[in-house]
Formats: structure tokens, sequence, C-alpha cells
């Protein structure tokens, strides 16, 4: 299309098949629906949550339970657990845990920015859910673990090894 990737990172987790797991919708087109069941493993630790982008580029993370789509969400993808809930990290989250990952994830800023944030080295989930605390996130969303990779040229930081299903791009 003619654009340069300015920023990739993955943005959710996925199937064996490397299909999203949970909702993805893309360009307003539900490819996937919601998954409100219950299971093993991240994704199913509640709340999970929904990260999307309306048609008129407003970004929002929410609780599963919360999301509905009106037909103005353009881009979508379902992840979880949510690091952030009104401002409180996830009640499952111990501090000082010694669950330790590379983790990537979402959050909006107090002026309605988006931050998208890896850990470059192991973290536990309680002090990556504080880090978006500590930079004003009320709602943040856990988006995956080691397999994360971010392509980020401006900053001399290019993984470009790993094997995806949701990416989550920007081009200029």
């Amino acid at each position: 299309k003619n654009q340069e990737l300015k920023f990739a990172m993955n943005g959710g987790m996925y199937m064996k098949d490397n299909s999203p797991q949970g909702l993805y919708i893309e360009n307003n087109v539900t490819l996937k629906p919601l998954d409100t069941l219950s299971g093993t493993g991240n994704f199913y630790l509640k709340p999970n949550g929904v990260f999307y982008v309306t048609k008129d580029n407003k970004a929002v993370v929410c609780e599963t339970v919360k999301f509905t789509n009106n037909g103005q969400v353009n881009f979508a993808t379902q992840s979880g657990p949510m690091l952030l809930i009104d401002g409180e990290i996830h009640p499952a989250f111990k501090k000082g845990s010694k669950n330790l990952n590379i983790r990537n994830g979402v959050g909006i800023l107090p002026d309605n920015k988006v931050v998208f944030v890896i850990s470059k080295e192991e973290v536990n989930f309680y002090d990556f859910a504080e880090f978006f605390k500590n930079q004003g996130c009320k709602n943040a969303l856990y988006l995956d673990g080691f397999v994360s990779r971010t392509y980020l040229p401006e900053k001399n930081w290019e993984q470009l090894d790993g094997n995806f299903g949701v990416i989550i791009g920007v081009t200029k």
C-alpha cells in the first residue's frame, strides 16, 4: 500500500493455526467472535479484556464483559488478563511473584493516547501492571508473554523473529 511501517507489536494471543484467540475485528469486520467462556491460561484469567479502536480513532481498553460493538468498532483484539481495571491492579496479581516472563501490553494514558509496552527483561504481572498505573493509565490489557516482539526502527529496536497471529501496526 506504499506505506512505511513505523511500529509493530504482537497484539494478542492466538491459536496453534495462528488465528486470533477471542474477538478480532479488522476494518469493521468481525473475523472472530468475543470469547466469554472460561478456561485455563492467561487469556481466561478474569477479568480479561478487549483493546479496540473506533471509526473516529478513539482507543479503548475495557473488560470483556463490558464490551459492546455498536457498529463503530474499526479494530479490536481480545486478550487477557486485564492489568489495570479502573486504576486498580488486577486482584489475582501478587507483589513479589516469581512468575516472570517477557510481557507486552496496551494502556490508555490520561490524555487518551495509547501506550504500548514491552518489557526488555522478565517481569511479573504485578510489576508490569504497576508500570502502567505509574504512567497514569486507568485500564490496561496484557497482550502476550514470552513470544512478544516489537518493531520500532526509530529506536533501533527491530525484533524480526517470531511467529504471530494478531499484529498491531502503525504506518505512515
